[in-house]
């Protein structure tokens, strides 16, 4: 792995500030994201959920990926942590029964509460993704209006749908459980949703508070595999107990010339 220290420009990151989300391109490389796949074929055996990528070499490797990482910095303005890994795979909807489902539009808050608020999130597109496949779907400046009303999800056919209970505990000790579920936003209008199309190697950085979320993939042939990792600054407490022993994301070990991404 290389650092190319690259920042992104100050219209870049004034972006993600006005409309919640930013889009960058070749973010990784065909050799990184072949490898993860072939890793993924026969993966192994021991996993631990959302922080897989604590045991994964693989996992581990784009997560602490120097472009993303260092991105994820500067859009938090704090050292970046590392809080979950997620692999989200839709196969094409020729090789199943039914339609692989996306995640109702949501807020990552409500899964992810957090104190002071600084998640933001890296979708990375491992496929060449748009609306045909199931790709991932936006709505613009929605982080400006804080946490919104939710409902359970109604949309089986098109996203999953669950209930599971947490553990959770504050700073100061406390203890609790809550009741999370596949939310879904209440009175969103669809032609508030922006369906992105990201290439291979492409990403979209968003914010805890953005509203984003996918469909099913109904393309007869087209995968769209991806990987999201989830970030906090240094300094922020993370409520949800399965999740909360952070890692600090390692660069130590890249150098490289300075570039910056306009």
């Amino acid at each position: 792995m290389t650092k190319l220290n690259q920042k992104l420009s100050n219209e870049k990151v004034q972006s993600y500030k006005d409309m919640g989300y930013l889009v960058v391109p070749d973010l990784l490389t065909s050799t990184e994201i072949n490898a993860f796949l072939q890793h993924e074929e026969n993966p192994n055996k021991k996993r631990l959920g959302l922080r897989t990528h604590v045991v994964d070499s693989q996992w581990a490797y784009l997560a602490h990926h120097p472009k993303v990482a260092t991105y994820a910095g500067q859009l938090l303005e704090a050292k970046p942590m590392i809080v979950q890994t997620m692999y989200l795979p839709k196969a094409p909807r020729g090789e199943l029964d039914l339609p692989s489902p996306g995640v109702a539009l949501h807020q990552d808050t409500l899964y992810i509460p957090n104190e002071p608020n600084t998640l933001t999130a890296c979708w990375l597109a491992l496929d060449d993704t748009s609306s045909e496949n199931g790709g991932l779907c936006i709505v613009a400046n929605s982080h400006q209006s804080g946490l919104q009303k939710v409902h359970h999800n109604q949309n089986t056919d098109e996203h999953v749908s669950w209930v599971q209970t947490y553990d959770m505990s504050s700073p100061d000790g406390r203890k609790w459980s809550a009741e999370l579920y596949s939310f879904e936003m209440d009175d969103l209008e669809q032609m508030e949703i922006k369906h992105l199309s990201v290439p291979a190697g492409g990403g979209v950085f968003f914010t805890g508070l953005t509203i984003h979320g996918s469909y099913a993939n109904l393309s007869p042939s087209k995968y769209r595999r991806a990987f999201a990792i989830h970030y906090v600054g240094q300094g922020t407490w993370v409520y949800r107990s399965d999740i909360q022993q952070l890692v600090e994301v390692n660069l130590q070990n890249t150098e490289g010339e300075n570039h910056q991404i306009s």
